[in-house]
C-alpha cells in the first residue's frame, strides 16, 4: 500500500471541512504526523482516508480521459493533412 501523506489543509479538501478540524480529525485517528522540510507539517493516511483519496482522484479521470481522447483526434487529424513522405521528413526532422 502507497503511503500518501498530506498537509493540513490538502487533508481538509478531502475531507470537506476546514483545515483546524482535519487536524483534530488527525488527532483523533492517532495518524502519523510529520514536520516537512519546508516546515509543513504533513499526515500520513490511513486505509480508510487512502481509498477515499484514490475515489476523488478516479472521479476526476474522466476529464483528463476526455483531453486524451481531443489531443490524439487532433494528432489523428493533422497527420492526415501531411502525405505519408512530408510525415516522414517531419518525424527525422525533430
Amino acid at each position: 500500500m502507497p503511503q500518501i501523506w498530506m498537509t493540513y489543509d490538502e487533508l481538509a479538501r478531502l475531507c470537506d471541512c476546514n483545515s483546524s478540524e482535519a487536524r483534530l480529525r488527525a488527532i483523533h485517528l492517532s495518524l502519523d504526523r510529520r514536520k516537512s522540510r519546508d516546515g509543513t507539517t504533513r499526515v500520513k493516511l490511513d486505509l480508510a482516508l487512502t481509498a477515499k483519496f484514490f475515489a476523488s482522484v478516479r472521479e476526476s479521470d474522466f476529464d483528463l480521459d476526455s483531453a486524451i481522447e481531443a489531443l490524439q483526434a487532433t494528432h489523428r487529424q493533422m497527420a492526415e493533412l501531411l502525405t505519408p513522405q512530408e510525415f516522414f521528413d517531419r518525424r527525422g526532422a525533430a
